[in-house]
């Protein structure tokens, strides 16, 4: 994969990867919330590993799920020494710093420094089929909408999935061409990658439960790694949160992301969010040449 850095790499991905990036995301052997990504170079010899994150719609900015699963499977397969406490991962938005913690010789959970957080627009109302709604977007590696379920009859839970795809995808339609999603230091960092559908369950520590709907109506399993980050740089913003304090965000699928806020400066603040990983599968994929499908389909 060619380029001198990650976020390089990704742009020579998008004009030269889409075909394989179509073979492993389509069905039959993916599916259409699937998630990958490509493991390359860092930018430089202080990094340890680098990557480009695709989806079924193309190559995200950012992905603090998918660093933490990387990060993971690199000790547990050998690519990094085992017991390595320190590692340097670059994405397409930047540097990330990951701290690991090991049980019995095992990585039980991987907490990253993410590159700076910020908000963007605050009070933009949104007009949409579930009636007016205000969307806050704040960006943690890409930018995201945030939208509080209270002004819904829909909850961020399973049940509610495909009217919670619908409305993010309205929103994305109205939010996308937003000056508030113009990244100001590179333009391939721009636009609106996803809205964060959340409600509050307890304070001190402040929890919340969210649905992420990314990409072309694509649902976040996960609580959802760069979207932590997004919210706490607006909870921060809101003066719900202050530097410090313990944020923990719930996920569709049942799992967490403990967030935190460690600096203020200039650019946006600091955050750390740790979850953990499990490696479950190692795979090999084939295209038969005789086959119709080719690359695969996708059925929504």
């Amino acid at each position: 994969m060619e380029g001198a850095t990650v976020l390089d790499r990704r742009s020579w991905a998008q004009e030269n990867l889409d075909d394989l990036r179509q073979f492993l995301i389509n069905e039959p052997r993916g599916h259409a919330d699937m998630y990958g990504g490509f493991v390359v170079p860092p930018n430089d010899t202080e990094g340890d590993l680098g990557v480009v994150f695709f989806h079924k719609d193309g190559f995200s900015t950012a992905c603090g799920h998918g660093t933490i699963a990387l990060v993971t499977w690199a000790i547990e397969t050998g690519v990094l020494p085992a017991g390595q406490t320190h590692v340097v991962v670059d994405v397409p938005s930047g540097r990330l710093h990951t701290t690991v913690t090991y049980q019995k010789d095992r990585v039980a959970a991987v907490c990253f420094t993410n590159v700076p957080s910020f908000v963007s627009a605050t009070d933009l109302t949104v007009t949409t089929s579930q009636g007016p709604l205000t969307a806050h977007i704040a960006f943690g590696g890409a930018f995201y909408a945030s939208v509080d379920t209270t002004e819904l009859t829909l909850s961020p839970e399973a049940a509610h999935l495909d009217a919670l795809v619908s409305l993010g995808r309205e929103i994305k339609t109205q939010l996308n061409a937003h000056p508030a999603v113009n990244h100001p230091q590179d333009q391939r960092l721009s636009g609106l990658y996803g809205t964060i559908f959340f409600d509050t369950l307890s304070q001190d520590p402040l929890q919340q439960r969210n649905v992420t709907i990314f990409a072309d109506g694509q649902i976040d399993r996960s609580p959802c790694g760069s979207g932590t980050s997004s919210r706490l740089a607006l909870l921060h913003h809101q003066r719900s949160l202050n530097t410090g304090d313990t944020f923990i965000n719930h996920g569709v699928a049942g799992g967490q992301f403990t967030g935190r806020i460690i600096n203020e400066e200039e650019s946006g603040v600091l955050t750390t969010v740790e979850g953990s990983a499990h490696h479950y599968a190692t795979t090999t994929f084939t295209l038969d040449p005789h086959d119709s499908l080719n690359l695969g389909f996708q059925l929504r």
